[in-house]
């Protein structure tokens, strides 16, 4: 069985300009911390961001937290100096948007690699216009360096011409090319933020429905966003009880040579094994990042 994925349950975009939000972000319990360098920063202060960030993150003191750096888009006056600044820095991760073609991966690759960045520097792209979920699977078999794709849903809206509405209708294909094409490049896809931060009905509601469609996690704009995040992409008390079940059952059945299993009357295959065995995975590891180990 391929390794578990680290948990990306929630991912909260941090203002890189703000330094008491990335100060907070230390003692918040999200998977993953975005330090953003794009949307939240004004022209005059991407320098000063950039540097702030990438001083910020070079202790250890985000630990358990996986910390990615959200960069200036791909022909941006900042991006060249943003990449090089996390390829030199502690991230575990660079986030770059508006990304549209494997092309593109391949020379973000390419530059990381000229700059020096150590092997673990993972790249995660954000899929975000129309071309970009025609070319998911494109995108995500790129290179082994990607790790992730991030939708977002809200530049998405804004090329379709769309209206942000309860259930996602205008944009639910594009969710799931974008679950489509991660799956089939062996990838994490993180879903898009949802703006109405006084809503929480609606944000479980947009959460669940990201799960349901196979999202990994969902990026949040607010720390009382990451609590149900947490929840909802992460194995329910039933879900983990039925893999048990289908895994003792598993067990039970090669130690006495049988290929026939049932669980609660019900026909228990290969991939409900392997489906099994990774929800209880990824279970062990949100238990150990939560105890800190």
């Amino acid at each position: 069985m391929a390794p578990t994925p680290r948990p990306r349950r929630s991912a909260l975009y941090l203002p890189g300009n703000n330094a008491r939000a990335l100060q907070k972000g230390k003692a918040l319990p999200a998977d993953v911390l975005l330090f953003d360098l794009e949307d939240a920063v004004g022209p005059d202060a991407k320098a000063d961001s950039r540097t702030r960030v990438c001083e910020a993150i070079s202790s250890e003191s985000y630990r358990p937290r996986e910390v990615v750096v959200r960069i200036n888009g791909l022909g941006t006056e900042w991006h060249d100096d943003d990449l090089a600044a996390v390829a030199g820095s502690a991230a575990h991760g660079v986030l770059v948007p508006k990304v549209e073609s494997g092309e593109q991966v391949h020379a973000l690759v390419a530059r990381l690699d000229a700059l020096g960045a150590p092997e673990s520097l993972q790249l995660w792209v954000m899929i975000e216009t129309p071309r970009s979920f025609f070319k998911a699977e494109e995108i995500a078999s790129a290179s082994d360096r990607l790790a992730a794709l991030v939708v977002g849903t809200n530049d998405l809206v804004n090329d379709l011409h769309a209206l942000h509405v309860p259930g996602r209708a205008p944009v639910v294909p594009a969710l799931g090319l974008a679950v489509l094409g991660a799956r089939a490049g062996g990838k994490v896809v993180l879903d898009g933020v949802f703006n109405d931060i006084t809503d929480a009905g609606g944000f479980r509601a947009e959460a669940q429905q990201g799960r349901e469609m196979g999202f990994d996690g969902k990026t949040l704009i607010h720390p009382s966003q990451i609590g149900p995040a947490n929840e909802l992409f992460g194995p329910s008390h039933k879900e983990l009880a039925d893999a048990r079940k289908i895994v003792a059952a598993y067990e039970q059945a090669r130690a006495a040579g049988t290929s026939v299993i049932t669980v609660d009357g019900r026909m228990i295959e290969g991939l409900h094994v392997r489906d099994s065995q990774r929800i209880l995975a990824l279970a062990e590891r949100i238990s150990e990042m939560e105890s800190g180990s």
